[in-house]
């Protein structure tokens, strides 16, 4: 798994890419939550990967919890196909606001 993480107009954006399982998913969520310590409360996950196991969706929402502490918000932008049916069958669409497109989810917060 690979993350890179950029700013654009004030939101933290991370870029994750390969898989997220048991192996990986502590990665991930250390990642996130670096960027909730430093401060970033406008988070947005630009998740390219085509499988994520249990403990990347917990990681997700642990970060998702942590950033709503600090009145912040994480979106999920960029899904997979496959990774955007198992949000919907888990309910997590409910959950996380999610857009089609980077671009979307930093104007998304912008209009916020």
């Amino acid at each position: 798994m690979e993350i890179t993480i950029a700013q654009q107009a004030g939101v933290c954006i991370l870029s994750i890419r390969g898989r997220v399982d048991s192996l990986t998913s502590d990665e991930m969520e250390a990642a996130l939550d670096e960027q909730i310590r430093k401060g970033e409360v406008r988070l947005v996950a630009v998740s390219q990967v085509d499988y994520m196991s249990s403990s990347g969706l917990r990681s997700l929402l642990t970060a998702l919890r942590h950033v709503r502490q600090q009145r912040g918000e994480l979106s999920l932008a960029g899904l997979h196909s496959s990774l955007q049916q198992m949000l919907e069958l888990a309910g997590f669409t409910n959950i996380f606001k999610i857009y089609p497109t980077t671009a979307e989810a930093v104007s998304a917060f912008e209009r916020a």
